[in-house]
């Protein structure tokens, strides 16, 4: 008898069961997925039928309109219309056309043969789920003892007994939302008996012990069948290759890998020490008698022979360098590695040794434009860190519709970031972590929550998403029982760069000769992130998906929707749906001199690679400079400084600086000096520049990006910098590189108008958002004399006003508080009346909010009280406006004191709004200037932010702010003298932007040597026309 239930039919078996066998002959049909069942005749009246219609309106959304969903069908020749007949189709009518497949006679023939399972009481839910389905792998087993028996030097029985523990976990992992899901639909239809939740969830197990009830398990849920099934038969398949490939290989492998001692017989294979390719093939560890360990790679090796001789080659070129490689045993198509043992570092002195070699190990992969060397991939062995996986060496640039016109994007992708043995952060809902070969910081929270169980071992079990610690790997060295941090050794790792960047330079025919010689090695070509891979395995084995793989196709549509601009990325999806099929992550392969891919089955793909990854590591030997090697070594230092931590310091000079004279010729100098810098680190042509940058990404983590078009972060406050320095020194080429790099901004407001959901996104903040790129906009139109960018500057206030209809904050930077000041700007500088009406607007929105909301507990200026205080104060005084004026004075009472000094949300930015406010302030200013000078000169935290709030008090003619203001600017050049433009950035590190770069400094000293007429940016004030 059975019962019905919401999600599917509960069976109950009552009385002795008769075997396993499945009573319908056509269960495993629905288990055929898509590109298995093309073929069938179509009934005309199918449509007709409501089921159809719905699933197939369900498959349309995937893909957002009916006509992507026909070119979907199309390249995989079908039309709707057959579909429908697909999903109407009877199983008896499928497996009357489609031949029986493996999996299901493998299924079918181990329920046939298994005893009632046998369940201990005191079992862990995990092993308690192994055991219903210990009849698959039991059948696997069997098989691969047969077909491996006779091999010499072989312990059979260990290695099986380690076979079966891992294919049992495997296939509990791959099962276990189903069963879950049906211990649910049981214990809510009352057919588990138990005292409690722990005896029904054992009396279930139990129940699916019994060989029939398997069964009826297994047919209500064909796709999981199909996947334990096909799970089982490449498990046996890979294994039986691997051991036979052994046996053949053994003279080889010990005269090489062993020095010539046998090892004794092979006790252990710890299989999937990565992705599953291939059907199921995986690096694996092999354990012998004697304790050692040899790494067999399923896949071409010749890479790894490869990138040996290259650095042999490093090697002879730096002599004190004895970089160390992988001993390899190479056959066609697989090959055996040394194993790598890992080890802690004797001393600190050799935490530098390691971090040099590290980082002539990343020049090297940089040269080979090697991509994908994460955590995974490297091992610390003592002082050495050696590189165990090298199939991702020359990748290749992949085609792609829209080309990257940014070349600050350009450039990022073609630097040593690219390798991902640099920092890579990944962020997440429970924070960020790096996953590169440099970090995989063990024991942190992992960016995402991970899919648990509440409740387990009970029939109340459920998923349930948590934090999970991150596990790391042993990439990173170690000393007295701790990982090291690469960025506390960043000297070392770039004088490793330096000296093998050099190197290379130096010899540069010959590794180009070298490189040449690796046109027709295999490796492998990544066309998406394994982690989208992942994530789309575990949505789609949800249990709902598993009755018909028609549902799980349709899931799996989802690699055809998110290539659809991409016709080369498109044209992988068939191939990476028929990988997941699999049980597999999708793998393509290529060859460094080739502009083709080859896929899992052999299949040669073209259209999908722009330029081989030959042609550009020839490129990169050929084109070494000083230059470039200072730029990729910024980028080291950008990237490890990601890594620290998030929050503004507050650290002083480390001595006492005597002070220098503060003339405006000295200080204009001074700018210029930054300017030049920043014009130096400018990528681009005669069109258009951009830079890269170190950016705060929602006040928590650092990243390295190309700059966007924010006046705090981006490119416009670069720009603003430099016209300003124009207007002053009448040099042309800083006005030159301002106008390309605004030259952008067309292209920026393309993407907006296709995309209208970012406008709320970017907000109307005046930092952050469109009311500061109107405010700069306006600036650079006057400093330029371009009206061109007064249009623009026009239209960024219309994207203003739209971003203030959805719900936002009320702050200076991403709020309405800074939107208010910067239309007060755009207004008063050049008459916008639009500008003027949506200050209007925001005022009035801002009293209201400061009379009847909830200030909360920020009341610094860029993100609470002070900012929304200056700017009611600002337009009520402007446009007599009292109740503005009123609400001003309200939103600063009260207002404590702060200890950090700094503008953005310190004690500067406060003194600034009382100052406006008339309140009284004589003793207010002490903590801000009585106290050692800053270490970061930015804008936003550092001392020219405090300095710009003199220079406010100085204009407010309040006692002792001009003497303190001229003294601070001789303090701010003792500490340009002596350490350099440090940035608001962690470490100091040099970033061009406005709010916490180069260009705020540069701009702090250009109002501090014309205060009359560079008006304030941190204040938005607006103009008063070009020098």
């Amino acid at each position: 008898m059975t019962s019905r239930t919401p999600r599917g039919t509960v069976h109950r078996v009552t009385g002795q069961p008769n075997g396993g066998e499945f009573p319908d002959p056509a269960w495993w049909a629905p288990g055929i997925a898509l590109h298995e069942r093309r073929g069938t005749e179509v009934d005309a009246g199918v449509l007709d039928a409501p089921a159809a219609a719905g699933r197939l309106d369900r498959w349309r959304a995937v893909h957002g309109s009916a006509e992507a969903f026909e070119r979907r069908l199309a390249e995989t020749g079908l039309h709707e219309k057959a579909l429908a007949a697909l999903l109407c189709e009877p199983p008896v009518s499928l497996a009357s056309r489609v031949d029986k497949p493996t999996w299901a006679e493998t299924v079918e023939r181990a329920l046939a043969s298994a005893p009632v399972g046998e369940l201990s009481a005191e079992a862990d839910w995990r092993d308690a789920f192994a055991v219903p389905l210990r009849p698959l792998v039991s059948d696997a087993v069997t098989r691969l003892a047969e077909s491996v028996r006779g091999l010499a030097e072989i312990d059979l029985d260990a290695v099986a007994r380690g076979f079966a523990d891992r294919l049992s976990r495997d296939l509990v992992e791959t099962a276990t939302a189903t069963l879950v899901a049906n211990l649910g639909d049981a214990a809510a239809a009352g057919l588990l008996t138990g005292a409690d939740g722990a005896q029904r969830f054992t009396d279930y197990v139990r129940r699916l012990t019994r060989p029939a009830n398997l069964a009826a398990f297994l047919a209500e849920y064909p796709v999981l069948a199909r996947l334990l099934g096909q799970a089982a038969d490449f498990a046996v398949e890979a294994h039986t290759e691997l051991l036979t490939r052994l046996a053949a290989d053994r003279a080889a492998v010990v005269a090489s890998l062993f020095d010539g001692r046998s090892p004794g017989r092979l006790v252990g294979v710890e299989a999937r020490r990565g992705d599953l390719h291939r059907r199921g093939r995986s690096v694996a560890i092999l354990t012998f008698a004697d304790g050692r360990r040899v790494v067999y790679r399923p896949r071409d090796v010749r890479s790894h022979v490869r990138f040996g001789e290259l650095v042999g080659l490093l090697n002879h070129a730096v002599p004190d360098l004895a970089l160390r490689t992988v001993d390899v045993v190479e056959r066609p198509g697989y090959g055996w590695l040394e194993f790598i043992e890992t080890g802690p570092l004797p001393d600190l002195a050799a935490a530098d040794r390691f971090y040099r070699r590290q980082g002539a190990l990343l020049a090297l992969l940089h040269l080979v434009h090697a991509a994908d060397i994460h955590f995974e991939n490297l091992i610390a062995s003592g002082d050495q860190p050696v590189l165990v996986d090298m199939e991702t060496l020359f990748h290749p640039r992949l085609a792609t519709p829209i080309p990257v016109t940014d070349p600050a994007a350009a450039a990022l992708s073609d630097s040593v970031y690219r390798t991902s043995l640099l920092p890579v952060i990944v962020v997440g809902e429970n924070g960020a972590i790096d996953v590169s070969g440099m970090g995989g910081d063990r024991g942190a929270v992992a960016p995402d929550m991970a899919m648990d169980w509440e409740f387990p071992g009970t029939d109340r079990m459920r998923p349930i998403a948590r934090s999970v610690p991150f596990r790391g790997a042993d990439n990173r060295p170690r000393l007295a029982g701790r990982d090291l941090a690469p960025e506390d050794h960043e000297t070392a790792l770039l004088d490793g760069f330096g000296v093998a960047y050099e190197a290379v330079m130096r010899h540069h025919k010959d590794f180009a000769a070298l490189v040449e010689s690796c046109a027709d090695v295999e490796v492998r070509v990544i066309a998406r992130p394994t982690r989208g891979y992942v994530t789309l395995i575990e949505e789609s084995t949800h249990p709902d998906l598993l009755r018909d793989a028609l549902d799980r196709d349709r899931v799996l549509d989802l690699l055809w929707s998110e290539a659809a601009g991409d016709p080369g990325r498109r044209g992988l999806s068939r191939h990476e749906v028929a990988d997941l099929w699999a049980g597999d992550i999708p793998i393509f392969t290529g060859k460094p001199g080739s502009a083709d891919l080859w896929t899992s089955e052999g299949h040669r793909v073209s259209g999908v690679i722009e330029r081989t990854g030959l042609s550009r590591a020839l490129e990169k030997v050929g084109a070494g400079s000083e230059a470039d090697r200072r730029d990729q070594a910024w980028i080291i230092s950008a990237t490890l400084a990601t890594r620290r931590p998030a929050a503004p310091g507050a650290d002083v000079v480390p001595l006492a600086l005597a002070g220098t004279a503060a003339d405006p010729q000295r200080l204009v100098a001074e700018a210029c000096a930054l300017g030049d810098q920043i014009i130096a680190r400018s990528m681009g042509d005669r069109d258009r520049v951009n830079w890269l940058g170190l950016e705060l990404v929602d006040d928590r983590q650092w990243l390295v990006l190309p700059m966007g078009a924010s006046m705090a972060n981006g490119y416009l406050g670069v720009a603003l910098f430099l016209a300003q320095l124009a207007d002053l020194t009448g040099i042309s080429r800083y006005a030159d590189v301002a106008s390309r790099a605004v030259g952008a901004i067309p292209a920026f407001y393309d993407t907006v108008a296709a995309r209208p959901d970012l406008v709320p996104v970017i907000g109307c903040g005046g930092l952050h958002g469109f009311g500061g790129i109107a405010y700069t906009l306006t600036r650079l139109a006057t400093l330029l004399a371009d009206t061109e960018l007064g249009s623009w500057a026009e239209h960024a206030v219309d994207l203003a006003t739209a971003a203030t209809r959805a719900p936002g904050s009320a702050d200076w930077a991403t709020g309405s508080a800074g939107c208010l000041a910067a239309m007060t700007a755009v207004h008063t500088e050049s008459g916008c009346a639009a500008a003027g009406r949506l200050a209007a607007s925001c005022a009035e929105e801002l009293a209201e909010y400061v009379e009847y909301g909830d200030l909360g507990p920020h009341h610094g200026f860029a993100d609470g009280a002070a900012g929304i205080a200056w700017a009611l104060g600002t337009y009520g005084r402007a446009n007599a406006d009292g109740r503005a004026t009123r609400a001003a004075r309200e939103a600063i009472t009260g207002a404590p004191q702060s200890a950090e000094p700094g503008w953005h949300s310190g004690e500067a930015g406060r003194c600034v709004a009382r100052c406006l406010l008339a309140e009284p302030v004589e003793d207010r200013p002490r903590p801000v200037t009585r106290r050692p000078v800053l270490r970061d000169l930015s804008l936003c935290h550092g001392e020219l932010g405090v300095v710009d709030t003199l220079t406010v008090l100085a204009a407010a003619d309040r006692p002792g702010a001009a003497r303190a203001m001229r003294r601070r600017a001789g303090l701010v050049l003792d500490a340009l003298d002596r350490y350099g433009p440090v940035c608001g950035t962690p470490g100091g590190v040099f970033t061009p932007g406005l709010l916490t770069g180069a260009a705020g400094i540069g701009y702090g000293l250009l109002r501090l040597a014309h205060v009359d007429r560079v008006p304030s940016v941190l204040m938005l004030q607006p103009g008063c026309g070009p020098a």
